[in-house]
């Protein structure tokens, strides 16, 4: 695998390119939750066309001069998050103070990192920036953006940004806007609505109709502390990458009744298959209680005729259903089983499920932070370059998120849109466990993925 360095330029401060509201903005409860104080990574790879000869520098002026028109827009993304004094909550001083912004260059080309281009992304903390502590949110920019410079003319878009302002749906907006302007559009294509109001917990709070696989943590009740993924330290762990491609993707579906399989989201099931050999390969008790979370993006969704979220919303817009099993139950009933509780779940986020898991995450950020043992997350990121997306002639070949930056966001499974060796169209899968139980996870897969 190739290994470089990134040639850096010193880190400055982008303001909006005219002046924007001064102001203090609330965040909706769904953004100041807790778990997500914190910088999500991102990179996109963006490859030039052949024979364009594009000068050193050009891109990465361009893109900071679009990055100015963009804040114009969205003005809070170029503020500060400030604590309140009375509880735990955060808001957002729109200050105008600019995000940080990295000029970079490397001698490597895109084809040099792998063709195709699929995850673990060779070097990928050299087109990322520095955020420093990335759990410390208040007071810092909310963005961190490196364009590098790749010698074959494509460049790399590496940026931390802090979750509480926008979800992976919001900053993918931002970074078309970016696009928008760079290209000499005037105005966003997408103009950016903030309504942080629509998820707001409610006074006085109901949590009755939260997902039942939460009631048991509601008063922490299930937190032992036992949970070897929550215990083993960072240097003991180890990242692999399951790539899932038509074939692989046949063969999972051959293990469920044919009328289920053509209803099931290939998300869905190499999600369930996934959890279980996860589950095996852990070692966890036979009556030990097990679970499986996956984000729902509420965009696009409609509850009796209306629409969840506003068209350009770009805030957190997406909740985390989770169904609860016996270690038992999730490695001896058929896979079928498993797939049916994770749809129902799906299908019981109703509007007053939703009002009360907003509800229910308001009082969680005034109790002490625990974690949910036993309980595997997974993150549904295809989207991420699912969609053409140009920056004038350079057109985006592959994105998601890396293995860097934020630790604690990694034991996420992310599910990534790739293209297989035979150029096939595909998902690759990230999975972090323990050195000892990655060799046993790879043999209970092996299983699955025999017809």
């Amino acid at each position: 695998m190739v290994t470089f360095t990134a040639r850096r330029s010193e880190p400055e401060l982008v303001r909006p390119a005219r002046p924007t509201p001064v102001e203090t903005k609330a965040l909706s409860d769904l953004d100041d939750q807790l778990p997500l104080r914190f910088y999500e990574s991102i990179v996109g790879f963006f490859k030039s066309p052949p024979g364009e000869n594009v000068k050193p520098g050009k891109v990465a002026r361009g893109i900071k001069a679009a990055v100015a028109g963009a804040l114009v827009y969205y003005y809070p993304m170029a503020g500060r998050l400030r604590k309140l004094p009375d509880g735990n909550r955060l808001v957002v001083d729109c200050t105008g103070e600019g995000v940080v912004f990295v000029e970079a260059t490397t001698d490597v080309r895109l084809a040099d990192l792998g063709e195709p281009l699929v995850p673990p992304y060779p070097c990928v903390e050299e087109f990322l920036g520095d955020a420093g502590d990335t759990r410390d949110v208040v007071g810092k920019p909310l963005l961190f953006l490196q364009v590098t410079q790749l010698k074959c003319g494509g460049f790399v878009i590496g940026l931390h940004m802090c979750h509480c302002i926008a979800d992976g749906f919001g900053i993918l907006q931002f970074i078309k806007t970016i696009a928008d302007f760079a290209c000499g559009e005037l105005i966003p294509t997408t103009l950016p609505v903030w309504k942080r109001d629509i998820f707001t917990a409610r006074m006085p709070p109901s949590i009755a109709h939260v997902y039942p696989a939460y009631k048991p943590f509601i008063h922490g009740l299930q937190c032992t502390g036992d949970d070897v993924m929550l215990s083993t330290p960072p240097e003991s762990m180890e990242v692999q990458y399951l790539f899932f491609g038509p074939k692989e993707i046949d063969t999972l579906r051959s293990h469920i009744p044919e009328q289920l399989s053509k209803s099931t989201t290939t998300f869905e099931l190499i999600t369930a298959v996934m959890w279980r050999c996860r589950t095996l390969a852990l070692g966890y008790g036979p009556s030990e209680k097990v679970r499986v979370m996956f984000t729902l993006n509420t965009r696009g969704r409609s509850i009796n005729g209306e629409s969840v979220v506003p068209r350009g919303y770009y805030g957190n817009a997406h909740f985390s259903p989770m169904v609860e099993v016996t270690v038992d139950e999730l490695a001896t009933k058929p896979l079928a089983s498993i797939l049916e509780k994770m749809r129902k779940v799906k299908w019981d986020t109703t509007k007053e499920c939703m009002k009360s898991m907003v509800d229910l995450l308001a009082l969680w950020r005034e109790w002490s932070p625990f974690g949910m043992d036993r309980t595997y997350e997974v993150s549904d990121t295809k989207w991420v370059g699912g969609k053409a997306l140009k920056f004038g002639k350079a057109e985006l070949v592959a994105a998601g998120t890396p293995h860097a930056g934020d630790f604690t966001s990694k034991l996420i499974s992310y599910h990534t849109k790739c293209k297989n060796i035979d150029g096939e169209d595909s998902t690759v899968v990230s999975i972090l466990l323990p050195k000892p139980a990655m060799e046993k996870f790879t043999k209970e897969m092996e299983i699955w993925l025999k017809k």
